[in-house]
């Protein structure tokens, strides 16, 4: 049961919807996510290209686990899209695309909203960083500013590809998002790496995080679910 004056948000790289067994079934993806209830779902590697019609992954994303959505396309083929969204069951606002994109490596970008929750507006950043790790370097001290330029609680979520025990995401985020969700998600199976994060502040807004081990049957990462105290 949520807590009052709080909102419950998740994060998961679905992997395209595509599960160790090679089938593409996005029900499984959306039965999943709302056994749990978030208010708010940022989901990675969401990939429409080579379907059509009513297997198109955002409108089903979108009807399944909430009425607003932005999307960042990072990679646009003819035959569809490849990127991540944000899903809010309340309204967003100043919906803004940062590319992080460095040189030739894969495009990467990050969706920056303000939510408007019943407990007051949240400032959300979802994103899905690099491999390299210049790269990230890069990438992470321009989250941080993101995070510094708010007054609101804010929240950063997403797959920050960061395994290292100090790596460059949590150097850059320690001081502006204080709390972080430590929980191990890849690989699904025999999880080793905390790829998959949520930060948040002030330091007291995270009230908890968990994940869910059946993930481990549709995805090669596990998703995070955390509960943020806005109130």
């Amino acid at each position: 049961m949520k807590s009052s004056g709080s909102v419950r948000v998740a994060t998961w790289n679905i992997h395209s919807g595509i599960g160790p067994d090679s089938a593409y079934d996005l029900a499984r993806v959306i039965g999943l996510i709302r056994r749990h209830d978030p208010d708010i779902v940022a989901l990675q590697e969401v990939d429409s290209r080579g379907r059509a019609g009513q297997d198109l992954p955002v409108p089903l994303l979108k009807q399944a686990l909430g009425e607003h959505a932005a999307e960042a396309r990072t990679i646009t083929a003819p035959d569809g899209h490849y990127g991540h969204i944000v899903v809010s069951r309340w309204p967003m606002r100043e919906i803004k695309l940062h590319d992080l994109s460095v040189s030739t490596r894969e495009p990467r970008c990050a969706i920056e909203t303000v939510i408007e929750t019943p407990h007051g507006p949240l400032h959300l950043v979802s994103t899905h960083l690099g491999l390299g790790l210049f790269e990230r370097k890069r990438q992470a001290a321009l989250l941080a500013a993101l995070a510094r330029r708010s007054v609101e609680p804010t929240v950063m979520l997403g797959d920050f590809n960061d395994w290292f025990r100090r790596g460059a995401v949590r150097r850059a985020l320690a001081r502006v998002m204080p709390a972080r969700t430590m929980l191990k998600t890849f690989p699904s199976r025999w999880p080793l790496l905390m790829l998959d994060r949520v930060y948040c502040r002030p330091h007291g807004a995270l009230a908890g995080s968990w994940t869910d081990r059946a993930a481990r049957k549709i995805s090669d990462h596990l998703p995070v679910f955390a509960e943020i105290r806005l109130s």
